[in-house]
């Protein structure tokens, strides 16, 4: 893993104020899915936590859906366990409504974590650039939006790709630069480019650190040494591959998937919940369907004839998938449809900051619970739901719950609803 590439880490150190003392301290923001935690985030840490020379790491995780449209093969509270085994002083839950949405909101809504924690000085995330110049300089284009940007993007939109693809090809041309063709089509990248535009957009004073992905690419299937990416684990995962999975894994990882495998309660994918989701359509109008996000210009008919034709959910995506509609989308897409996510809870997503749901701390990271500035802290959902009234948050905490309620379906065996109650704060 060579080629670290890093800007801007001068280090600054926050004061942490209350009533009994003072803390001087580098608190270094981390965002990740953790689906599995690997090799790869543990050396991201590892180097980010020397760079920013963080006395705290605070990550914001999503839960048991990913923002890609798919499942988190195990759930939230074990992923959170396991982060906190490997470093990690504090996880945040992503509320779901953001951790399953497009990046620019899935970013939008870390940020404005971030943002109301109060005291996050350094910002890292992974990219496949050697350098943050190029991420920076899109970044800024897409908050300003120059007039020659906005006329090219809305020629590419009447070509009728899609978004992302008419993106990419209007900042070609505002640059007159090929390079930034494949510097956007990155996975890494594009969440990076986000997560500088919502810093730029909320006014998050932190210092970034951007570490170059190596060896292995965001949807490689190889191992290569001790590295493997996220993709590859579940794929080996498929055929119970453990011994090479043992390699690319700390052992905190190894030993809960292999708890999970023996428990059966391991969700690979979304194919666990295919005829929910075909049940689901059948029963919806054409109008409720248009009203899942990301749902437009005819998508709704192509979803619903899809349905009514298969119900297999990797035939109904080939049946949906077009130039203009990516499988990406239209897996979010079955994503939404399963949990009930509508085009009103997303612009509510988007207009409010979310609550701050702690999954767990260490006892170093316990120290940073009485310097939270936002009043909106969830560390019971009980406790929460009893002395909050906001209807927005009321409503983002059902997303979050029926989340749960849900995926726990798939498990063979004790599938239990509530756990959001149940599940108390990890400490460890």
């Amino acid at each position: 893993m060579k080629n670290l590439i890093f800007y801007d880490i001068i280090s600054i150190k926050i004061k942490l104020i209350n009533r009994r003392k003072i803390i001087v301290a580098n608190i270094l923001g981390i965002i990740a899915e953790y689906n599995p935690f690997h090799n790869g985030h543990s050396y991201h840490i590892k180097k980010a936590k020397e760079l920013a020379k963080a006395d705290y790491i605070v990550v914001i995780m999503t839960g048991n859906f990913t923002q890609r449209g798919n499942t988190s093969i195990i759930n939230k509270w074990e992923k959170a366990k396991i982060a906190l085994e490997n470093e990690v002083d504090m996880v945040i839950e992503l509320p779901t409504v953001y951790a399953t949405s497009s990046a620019e909101n899935f970013a939008s809504g870390a940020i404005k974590i971030f943002k109301e924690l109060g005291f996050i000085t350094h910002i890292s995330f992974g990219m496949e650039e050697k350098s943050l110049e190029e991420l920076n300089n899109i970044a800024e284009v897409l908050v300003k939006e120059p007039r020659n940007y906005v006329i090219s993007l809305k020629t590419e939109l009447e070509k009728g790709v899609s978004y992302p693809k008419a993106r990419e090809q209007a900042l070609v041309k505002y640059f007159n630069d090929k390079k930034y063709e494949e510097i956007i089509n990155q996975p890494n990248n594009i969440l990076a480019i986000e997560y500088l535009k919502a810093m730029r957009i909320y006014k998050l004073d932190a210092k970034t650190i951007g570490i170059k992905r190596e060896k292995v690419d965001y949807n490689s299937k190889s191992v290569v040494d001790e590295y493997a990416s996220a993709t590859a684990i579940r794929h080996l995962l498929l055929s119970n591959n453990f011994e090479k999975i043992s390699k690319t894994v700390p052992k905190s990882t190894m030993r809960v998937l292999t708890e999970n495998v023996k428990n059966d309660t391991r969700v690979l994918d979304l194919t666990e919940f295919e005829k929910m989701i075909v049940y689901k359509i059948r029963l919806m109008s054409i109008k409720e369907i248009y009203n899942i996000p990301d749902v437009t210009e005819g998508l709704e008919n192509a979803i619903k004839t899809a349905a009514s034709k298969t119900n297999n959910i990797l035939e109904l995506i080939e049946l949906v998938k077009s130039k203009r509609y990516t499988q990406t989308r239209i897996q979010r897409n079955l994503v939404y449809i399963l949990l009930g996510i509508t085009k009103k809870d997303i612009e509510m997503s988007k207009k409010v900051f979310p609550y701050i749901r702690i999954l767990g701390v260490t006892k170093n990271g316990k120290k940073l619970l009485s310097y939270i500035k936002s009043k909106n802290i969830i560390s019971s959902v009980k406790s929460f739901e009893e002395i909050n009234v906001n209807r927005n948050y009321k409503r983002m905490l059902e997303i979050d719950k029926i989340a749960t309620d849900i995926y726990t379906i798939a498990y063979k065996n004790n599938s239990k609803s509530n756990l959001d109650y149940t599940n108390r704060l990890i400490v460890i």
